[in-house]
Parts: C-alpha cells; sequence; structure tokens
C-alpha cells in the first residue's frame, strides 16, 4: 500500500510578482528549491495566508539567489505582491517508509532568503 504524505514546505515566503498572461505555474528561487528538497515540474500546493486561497501547480525555477516567488498565469489571480505563501510537496510511500519519513521544512527570511 501507498500513502500520501507531507514531503516538503516553503513557509511563509513572499510573493514578489505575478503574471497573469502566462501558461501557468509558480517560479521558485533555486535556492529556495533545493533547500525545500523541491525539483522543477513538481506538483505543489500554495496556501495564500492572507486570503485563504489554495491551488495546485507545478514549479518553475526561478534565478538562483532571486529570491523569485512568482504566481503565473490562472495562478495570478489568488494572490498579490506582497502576500505570504506556504507552498507544499507531498509523495507517495510505501506505509512503512512513511512512517519514518521527516519533512523538509524551511523558513525564509526578509526578501525570500535562507
Amino acid at each position: 500500500m501507498f500513502i500520501e504524505v507531507f514531503k516538503s514546505k516553503i513557509h511563509r515566503a513572499t510573493v514578489t510578482e505575478a503574471f497573469l498572461h502566462y501558461m501557468g505555474s509558480i517560479t521558485i528561487d533555486e535556492d529556495l528549491m533545493d533547500a525545500a528538497n523541491l525539483i522543477e515540474n513538481e506538483k505543489v500546493q500554495v496556501v495564500n495566508i492572507n486570503n485563504g486561497e489554495r491551488l495546485e501547480t507545478y514549479v518553475i525555477k526561478g534565478r538562483r539567489g532571486s529570491g523569485t516567488i512568482c504566481l503565473n498565469g490562472p495562478a495570478a489571480r489568488k494572490a498579490q505582491v506582497g502576500d505570504s505563501v506556504i507552498i507544499i510537496s507531498y509523495a507517495l510511500m510505501n506505509f512503512e517508509e512513511a512512517k519514518k519519513h521527516q519533512p523538509t521544512i524551511i523558513f525564509p527570511k526578509e526578501g525570500n532568503k535562507l
């Protein structure tokens, strides 16, 4: 049996950009991706602390060290620049592996820096 478990989280990042006329996704600074154990094209859930909106999308690699958190396409309607978001990823694991799994959680500082 496989179950879906919490894999990693970027807790309280600040939205730096929102581009409505884009194909979709969330662009994340590559430093944040590495620290949170995220890879390009990985499915994530984005939770907006300011307005309660939730959405699922996939990750696009942003410029390393830029602090970029950019909602693209329709997701841009779910947040404004300056909003705080939580970016969560999940993984399928067998039951025994899941019991031992320790998720990765990062807490970015001002400017989405580590």
